[in-house]
């Protein structure tokens, strides 16, 4: 193909959506990029989320070298907030550079619950969301509403009404001229960078292969006097509508370098998964493995596999195959079709991209630049990863058009301490889990 059914494929993407935002394209034309709440061009941030996660991101924000202040925190839990604003001031402290005075979080300006979000941002010149990515729709339209920069972490949703939902506020932020960043780091990173900018050398992009294989991640007991919904929240990784699997929550680096580099996403998709391992009440809903082939326009196939299955061998890396030649990211270089080398990224000028994302979004803040616009492609991405789930879960071919316009939301009716998940344990305390060949979606 043409790179060009691909650029076709993402402009359709972005114009699909504009249709989904209907009457919003309304929203009057805003921008914050000129001026702050603050004194002296002081740029308010306030967090989100405050996991490990949110932990490292407001302290990379904390670390660029503008004139940042740290004014306010929101969780659903206060011992995670108390938890983290106590690590960011040990860090700050032991950097040694003052960092310390870059926190000013007093008692009133520490919000808890699931409406905290709210008044966390109307105090903010740029939001730090990173709960986890099952809030990113509504925690984003917030925060674009009140005309808020945002950073918010990888992935933005967890089913097709979320992703629907990103997308119209997307257009918003656009009109808004609101610089927005997603974490999906790789975008921020040397050496994929300096790829990317070689891509041709390879020519026409014919397969494609990424992995994010390894033990898996943590597990957080359930603790006596919990609702089912507290309970949830706390072990979160395992309930797709606050996590979205692992398919979703991580594999999405891997699935979006490839989208990257095609210039586009897949048109459908089909694959297998199951539970091999990860089998107990602890372990939710999820797969502990997923294989998937992601179909793109032009007839390249993706071949994608993620396993948090411990013992196995990990690789965490992505592959490009082109009818010139290979890309080896993880290696970051590029050779040949008889392997004789092309180019090759000195990794010891590699920078760290988590940083970098923080460097430049607070760098464009500063100087009133509209730089920023990466949620389309979160959304783009994180449909994709969505997509596998869907093909895994139900053993079917999953068609792109379909899935992103099925309305399908897993979500909670209510969000409340005393409110029923969209999933609850049976009579012996496990969950319902996804069948191939008898789970329908679209």
């Amino acid at each position: 193909m043409s790179n060009d059914s691909l650029n076709n494929s993402r402009r359709d993407f972005v114009k699909n959506s504009t249709l989904i935002a209907g009457g919003l394209m309304a929203a009057p034309f805003i921008s914050r990029a000129n001026f702050f709440s603050g004194s002296n061009d002081e740029i308010k941030i306030v967090l989100v989320g405050c996991g490990g996660r949110g932990t490292g991101a407001a302290m990379q924000a904390l670390m660029s070298k503008q004139n940042v202040k740290l004014v306010a925190m929101a969780d659903a839990f206060r011992d995670n907030l108390d938890n983290c604003l106590k690590s960011l001031i040990e860090e700050a402290k032991n950097d040694g550079k003052g960092l310390e005075k870059k926190i000013d979080v007093p008692e009133e300006r520490k919000f808890t619950g699931f409406d905290a979000y709210k008044k966390a941002i109307a105090l903010a010149d740029v939001v730090i969301l990173t709960t986890p990515p099952g809030f990113r729709p509504i925690h984003f339209e917030e925060a674009i509403l009140q005309n808020k920069h945002v950073f918010m972490e990888k992935p933005v949703a967890t089913d097709p009404a979320g992703i629907q939902k990103v997308l119209a506020t997307a257009l918003i932020a656009k009109q808004k001229k609101l610089n927005v960043v997603v974490g999906l780091q790789r975008h921020y990173q040397n050496s994929y960078r300096e790829l990317y900018k070689r891509k041709e050398t390879i020519g026409d992009i014919t397969s494609a292969q990424a992995w994010w294989n390894n033990d898996g991640v943590w597990v957080r007991p359930r603790r006596a006097g919990q609702t089912e919904m507290e309970y949830q929240m706390r072990n979160w990784y395992y309930f797709n509508w606050l996590c979205g699997d692992h398919i979703t929550e991580q594999h999405i680096h891997n699935i979006d370098v490839i989208n990257w580099f095609k210039g586009g996403h897949p048109v459908k998709a089909q694959g297998m998964g199951g539970r091999q391992v990860r089998k107990g009440k602890e372990n939710g809903e999820i797969f502990d493995h997923h294989y998937v082939e992601f179909h793109y326009a032009d007839g390249s196939i993706l071949n994608s596999q993620c396993r948090h299955i411990p013992g196995t061998s990990s690789k965490v890396d992505e592959l490009l195959v082109g009818t010139k030649g290979k890309i080896f990211c993880g290696a970051a270089k590029i050779v040949d079709l008889k392997g004789n080398p092309l180019y090759q990224y000195d990794l010891k000028s590699e920078n760290n991209p988590y940083q970098t994302e923080h460097d430049e979004l607070f760098a464009a803040i500063a100087k009133g630049e509209y730089k920023f616009s990466d949620a389309e492609n979160g959304a783009a991405s994180t449909m994709t990863s969505i997509l596998g789930r869907l093909a895994t879960y139900s053993g079917q071919i999953i068609d792109w058009d379909k899935a992103i316009n099925s309305g399908i939301d897993i979500h909670p009716k209510l969000y409340a301490w005393d409110a029923t998940p969209p999933v609850v344990p049976d009579a012996d305390g496990y969950y319902p889990i996804a069948v191939p060949g008898v789970t329908k979606y679209v």
